[in-house]
């Protein structure tokens, strides 16, 4: 039995599996797909404390070895459900079922995506979904925001004091964002925002070129060199409702920033309800939630 489980491999994950080792618990990390989380489709990182500049892949690479060197194992498994039992967690995963002490849910939350074809390979590769991390990278650029709510409006806002020009392309035919940042929006003289429109594919091989929109009077070619997608996110949260408590977008809901319902429980990172999704609060709930484990069950021997 381990000491703590963690579900998910991100920057919140990974620092729970540091800071949980360093208190002298045994830690198993279970990542689904790929550990270092979203941050991995960052080419170029400039906003982390104590690096001028790394790439996602590097600093996921680095958060990885860390936690290794410090005793953590890893499985690349996805985890089906947590059961309580009565000496702790049973983890059940399409690997097989795992026995914990106590369980740290750090699932992240998903970007929602177009599915278009070629998406996947130009994540990374002129497609992105953070203008606080990506936006200095197209800077005197054309590029486009896909969406209409806040979070495409606040990208809006930050690309437009560097990039060239912003195109925010909106399927609807008005904005949903806040009053305030729409106003902002009109008056800025390098965002031009489309009504009605829809992304219908991507231009470039390798390297965004531009995106082809479906929009009142026809189809277009719109050249860009970035295209920031902002159209929700997704959390993975739904099989542990048995263990945490969700709001009615599906985020786990914490008590005393990561307690759950459930006593033994955690969660830490974007899959919680927080304002704040940044690697270096999701790493912030990692600690915390690490710490909270290895009191729990000090307090629970």
């Amino acid at each position: 039995m381990y000491d703590v489980i963690i579900i998910g491999g991100g920057p919140a994950g990974l620092t729970a599996a540091v800071y949980a080792l360093r208190a002298g618990k045994s830690v198993l990390v279970i990542e689904k797909q790929t550990f270092g989380g979203q941050i991995t489709f960052s080419p170029k990182v400039e906003n982390i404390p104590g690096f001028t500049e790394i790439s996602g892949n590097e600093f996921a690479e680095k958060l990885v070895d860390q936690a290794m060197a410090q005793g953590a194992e890893f499985e690349m498994q996805e985890v089906l459900a947590v059961r309580k039992t009565e000496n702790g967690f049973l983890v059940q995963s399409d690997g097989g079922d795992f026995s914990g002490k106590t369980v740290i849910i750090a699932t992240g939350a998903k970007h929602r995506t177009l599915g278009l074809e070629g998406e996947q390979e130009l994540i990374g590769n002129g497609i992105s979904f953070c203008a606080v991390c990506d936006g200095a990278f197209f800077k005197d650029a054309d590029v486009g925001v896909v969406g209409g709510g806040n979070s495409a409006l606040q990208e809006a806002l930050l690309l437009s004091e560097t990039s060239k020009t912003v195109h925010v392309f909106q399927n609807l035919d008005f904005l949903t964002g806040e009053a305030k940042l729409i106003e902002q929006i009109e008056n800025k003289g390098n965002v031009t925002v489309h009504y009605g429109c829809t992304v219908i594919g991507y231009d470039g091989e390798g390297t965004l070129t531009g995106i082809k929109v479906k929009q009142p009077g026809g189809e277009k070619d719109y050249p860009l060199s970035g295209v920031f997608l902002a159209v929700g996110l997704e959390p993975q949260n739904d099989k542990f409702s048995n263990v945490v408590s969700l709001d009615n977008r599906g985020y786990a809901e914490a008590i005393d920033d990561v307690n759950t319902k459930t006593a033994g429980v955690f969660v830490a990172g974007d899959c919680r309800s927080k304002k704040i999704r940044q690697v270096a609060t999701a790493a912030s709930d990692g600690a915390i939630a690490a710490l909270a484990a290895c009191a729990y069950i000090d307090q629970n021997k």
